[in-house]
C-alpha cells in the first residue's frame, strides 16, 4: 500500500517515500537521491548510519518487480510453444499475434498484454534487465501500490504512443513501461536537486534516445509515451507535494484516470 504518514522531520507534510536506508517516511522536501533510491538528510550526513542500515537495501523484497519479470518470462515461453521464435521470429498462431497491438484490433485486452510480450530473447533480456535495475528503488520508496499504479499507467501510455506514431505496425515490448521510469527517475533527481549528468542518468537517456530514432525496429511512439507519462507522473509524485498540499489519495487517483484515459485514447485509434 501506499506511503501515507507523515515525515518523520516536519509533521505537517504528508510522506510521499520512505529512506531506502532506514526506511522512514520523508516528505519531498527531505528525500535526497543517491544511486539507489531515496536517502532521507540523517542517513546521507551519517557514516554510522550507512555502515548500519547498508544492508537494509538488500533486505527489501522487490514483489511487484519480481512478478512483473517472472510474468515476462513466463509469456516469452508460451509464445515459443505456439509458435513464436527465440530469435524474433512470428507466426499467424503466435502469442504475438494474438496479443500484439495493431492498427484495427478488436480486442481490448492487448493495451496492457502488448506491454508483457517480446520479439525474441535479446529484445526480453534488455527489457527485464533494465527493469531489474531500476524498479526496486522505486517499488520500496513508492510502496507497492503506488509502483503497480505507476508502471501499468506507464504500460498503458506506451500503447497510446505507439499506436498514435505508427498504428500500422505490430508492437510489443516493455519498453514502453521502462522509458517511463526513466522519466520517473529524471523527476525525482531533479526534484532531490540532483544532476541527471553527474549521476550517469543523463548519458543513459540520451544513448536511449540515439537508439529509439535510429534502429527502424525500434517503437518510437512506444518510447515516448512511456517517457512522457513517466515524466508527468513523476511531477505528480514528486514536484507537486512541495509547491501545495494535496490530499491523501490525489496522487494514485489522478495515476488512475492518466492510464484510463490513455487506455481509452489507444482504443480509440484503433
Amino acid at each position: 500500500m501506499p506511503t501515507n504518514q507523515t515525515c518523520y522531520r516536519h509533521a505537517n507534510r504528508p510522506s510521499g517515500v520512505r529512506c531506502q536506508r532506514c526506511d522512514r517516511n520523508i516528505c519531498t522536501d527531505c528525500m535526497i537521491t543517491a544511486s539507489v533510491g531515496f536517502h532521507c538528510p540523517e542517513c546521507v550526513g551519517s557514516s554510522r548510519r550507512v555502515t548500519r542500515t547498508s544492508q537494509n537495501i538488500f533486505h527489501f523484497d522487490p514483489l511487484v518487480v519480481k512478478v512483473l519479470i517472472i510474468s515476462n518470462v513466463i509469456l516469452f515461453i508460451v509464445g515459443i510453444g505456439m509458435g513464436d521464435g527465440v530469435q524474433g521470429q512470428i507466426t499467424s498462431d503466435g502469442l504475438i499475434v494474438r496479443g500484439g497491438l495493431f492498427s484495427g484490433f478488436d480486442d481490448w485486452y492487448r493495451v496492457i498484454t502488448s506491454g508483457f510480450l517480446h520479439y525474441g530473447f535479446v529484445h526480453l533480456g534488455f527489457n527485464m534487465y533494465a527493469l531489474w535495475l531500476l524498479g526496486p528503488s522505486f517499488e520500496r520508496a513508492l510502496g507497492r501500490f503506488r509502483f503497480s499504479l505507476f508502471y501499468f499507467a506507464a504500460v498503458a501510455a506506451g500503447s497510446f504512443g505507439a499506436m498514435l506514431w505508427s498504428p500500422n505496425s505490430l508492437t510489443v515490448g516493455a519498453s514502453g513501461a521502462i522509458f517511463g521510469l526513466l522519466g520517473l527517475a529524471t523527476i525525482a533527481q531533479r526534484s532531490s536537486g540532483y544532476s541527471i549528468w553527474k549521476s550517469g542518468l543523463g548519458m543513459i537517456l540520451l544513448l536511449n534516445f540515439v537508439l529509439t530514432f535510429t534502429v527502424s525496429s525500434i517503437s518510437v511512439g512506444g518510447h515516448l509515451g512511456g517517457f512522457v507519462s513517466g515524466l508527468t507522473m513523476g511531477w505528480l509524485l514528486f514536484e507537486l507535494p512541495k509547491r501545495t498540499k494535496i490530499p491523501k489519495y490525489f496522487p494514485e487517483t489522478v495515476i488512475i484516470l492518466l492510464a484510463g484515459a490513455a487506455y481509452i485514447g489507444t482504443l480509440v485509434i484503433s
